[in-house]
């Protein structure tokens, strides 16, 4: 069924990087989930009365802020679509991420009004619950479809690396054990006369709330700006060191204005004995492959190394082996020397891993201390920074 909507639906399908095909993606989910929970809210509306279960009339009003969800995400996809214009150069792609914070946000609020409900019921009870086989019917045949939407949403958010269509498989995932709960409890009330209904709308509220701080903190992260994925930090790497010209990378970030809309930046490092408009040659070329690849925006700045002197390549094989016994996580790029006739100048950025206890100031110190063990001639003047893909 997937694979014939997004046939006759999505034009293109397997072009994930165009914003126009992600937008398609967004509508269809969208649609979809308008159309079946307004069907499911109806129906569990109608069982809910007829048994008179507080916790199937919270299960259907579930279903009613899901079907404003799917709203959220069709809306939240045609803003992301939008093309860039003077206040925003880089486009609109983060109102998918605020569409997915937008979802998580009317499910905590539902979630809140309907534990409230359950509480109410569980200190004045009311009538007992009826029984009623098409009520149950209702449920189970809603718990079907919203495991067809789990499905659904959850292979085209895998197709889109989407974390809003993610969000909404997530929430359908929870109304099908969320639906389940009432369900056991349904039949429990009509088997024993125990009246559980109102703990089981706190259960199901539970579930509501716990869905949506999930969302919620997923899709605040790539709007707070989260490291980028290390598969993704790899391949472009690998992209980058295809061009012979480029010996090494390093100062690589990445910044995230929505899926398929990013800004690249790094260092690349060339022979300082190459010819510079070769190697600037090299760097434009480089930039138009990142830019082709990931629908990105790239800059490369080009660092010149001393690649092939003998003198300051064994230094800094010396210099990375004794930062190494400080700490493995040590690394060091932009290494050059200074020859004096009294000392040595060692100049290179030191890139050191999150969490240390030690202070900046410490962590220098001590790598100083280990490079003049090497040679007490070498004067290092280091710089240290933190890796921000990495």
């Amino acid at each position: 069924m997937t694979k014939l909507l997004v046939k006759l639906f999505v034009k293109d399908s397997d072009n994930c990087d165009n914003p126009k095909v992600r937008t398609a993606y967004g509508n269809l989910s969208g649609v979809c989930g308008i159309i079946l929970n307004l069907l499911l809210f109806g129906g569990k509306l109608f069982a809910g009365i007829v048994s008179a279960s507080v916790s199937v009339i919270a299960d259907a009003l579930n279903n009613l802020s899901d079907a404003g969800s799917s709203v959220v995400t069709f809306l939240g996809f045609k803003l992301a679509s939008r093309p860039a214009d003077r206040e925003h150069p880089f486009g609109h792609g983060r109102y998918e991420y605020v569409a997915g914070l937008g979802i998580s946000v009317v499910i905590l609020l539902m979630g809140v009004e309907l534990i409230k409900s359950s509480i109410e019921k569980i200190i004045t009870p009311e009538d007992k619950t009826a029984f009623s086989t098409l009520s149950l019917a209702i449920m189970i045949a809603s718990i079907f479809v919203k495991l067809w939407m789990y499905f659904f949403n959850s292979g085209l958010s895998r197709k889109i690396n989407s974390t809003a269509l993610k969000a909404a498989a997530l929430d359908s995932l929870t109304d099908c054990i969320a639906t389940s709960v009432v369900i056991i409890g349904l039949l429990i009330s009509a088997s024993t006369g125990v009246q559980i209904d109102g703990w089981l709308g706190v259960c199901v509220s539970l579930f509501i709330l716990f869905t949506g701080v999930s969302t919620f903190r997923e899709s605040l992260s790539p709007l707070l700006g989260k490291a980028p994925d290390a598969e993704f930090v790899d391949e472009i790497k690998e992209t980058v060191l295809k061009n012979d010209m480029i010996v090494g990378i390093h100062d690589l970030i990445i910044h995230d204005y929505g899926p398929g809309r990013c800004f690249i930046s790094l260092h690349a490092e060339v022979p300082c004995d190459e010819d510079i408009l070769e190697a600037h040659d090299a760097i434009d070329l480089t930039e138009k492959q990142l830019e082709n690849r990931y629908n990105c925006f790239a800059t490369i700045h080009m660092d010149p190394i001393a690649s092939n002197d003998a003198f300051t390549n064994e230094l800094k094989m010396k210099v990375e082996e004794g930062l190494c016994e400080l700490n493995p996580e040590y690394s060091i790029h932009d290494f050059r020397i200074v020859k004096g006739s009294t000392h040595t100048n060692v100049v290179f950025d030191m890139v050191i891993p999150y969490g240390l206890d030690l202070t900046e100031r410490q962590i220098k110190q001590s790598a100083i201390e280990k490079i003049k063990s090497i040679d007490e001639k070498l004067y290092p003047i280091i710089n240290v920074e933190k890796s921000l893909s990495d």
